[in-house]
């Protein structure tokens, strides 16, 4: 069942404390942005956070689930109510994968 857009819309503005969100469509679903870093993807209407140790080791408690069969595990926000929560999982996720910088 593909996501439907009204939740990728509700889920992006959630996150907007974050940084700046961007959906786009793939394979069906959607992978998420933020600040032009791909940290999610949305499936079954479901929020799936890309695993980061900084993402693990302050959140231990969400559960991790595959967003399709044949994915590695992601973290899964349930709750996407929780609007601080979500924020700084993404923040804390989005540091961790981007680049780093080389100092010459």
């Amino acid at each position: 069942m593909a996501s439907h857009r009204d939740f990728v819309d509700y889920v992006a503005e959630q996150l907007r404390e974050a940084g700046v969100i961007r959906a786009k469509r793939m394979f069906g679903e959607y992978g998420l942005y933020c600040d032009g870093i791909f940290f999610a993807v949305i499936c079954d209407d479901q929020l799936f956070v890309k695993r980061t140790p900084q993402g693990e080791e302050a959140f231990p408690n969400l559960p991790k689930a595959p967003p399709y069969a044949g994915a590695k595990d992601y973290i899964l926000v349930e709750d996407v109510d929780d609007r601080e929560t979500m924020a700084a999982l993404v923040r804390l996720t989005c540091l961790a994968l981007a680049p780093k910088k080389r100092w010459e």
